[in-house]
């Protein structure tokens, strides 16, 4: 679940506004952050940018007591040492690489992928499974018709902002 700390997924005039008001005037930096911006919001979307997914594109299921493996201080996602427990570790890897916070698999069919927000069920996409694309929205820009789009440490990372 996002925290109230999240960033969220805005329009890029919305982006601009907001760091160059705070700036007051556009230095190298607020340059290159807002060209990052831009690029992301032009990335073609893709399920693994939701959920965890295999490097076929697959999504995978939660391991059994994943959550309670997790929160162990020593599965801090940096060792990959821990012999019985690779699909734990396969799959927190994946969930590493996700742009998008908070969103759950509602149903993995023979041909489509639905996924929706957890924080707010009216939020759903649906994914070909062919092509993994989405057949509603194209890229990440195309997202922020939603109130609420929460975007991870990587995606934050990807677009240059620090947390």
């Amino acid at each position: 679940m996002p925290t109230e700390a999240s960033h969220k997924l805005i329009p890029m005039t919305d982006f601009v506004i907001e760091y160059y008001s705070n700036e007051g005037y556009a230095d190298l930096q607020t340059l290159s952050l807002m060209k990052n911006y831009a690029q992301f919001l032009r990335k073609p979307l893709t399920l693994g940018m939701f959920v965890p997914v295999d490097p076929q594109g697959n999504a995978l299921k939660e391991p059994k007591n994943y959550s309670a493996w997790k929160s162990l201080a020593h599965n801090d996602g940096k060792r990959s040492d821990i012999t019985g427990f690779e699909e734990n570790i396969q799959y927190q890897k994946a969930e590493q690489n996700r742009m998008f916070d908070g969103f759950i698999v509602a149903y993995n069919g023979y041909s489509v992928v639905r996924i929706e927000a957890s924080y707010d069920q009216s939020i759903e996409l649906s994914f070909n499974k062919s092509d993994l694309m989405s057949p509603a929205f194209y890229d990440v820009e195309s997202l922020t018709v939603f109130d609420a789009i929460f975007l991870t440490a990587k995606a934050l990372k990807t677009i240059g902002i620090k947390k």
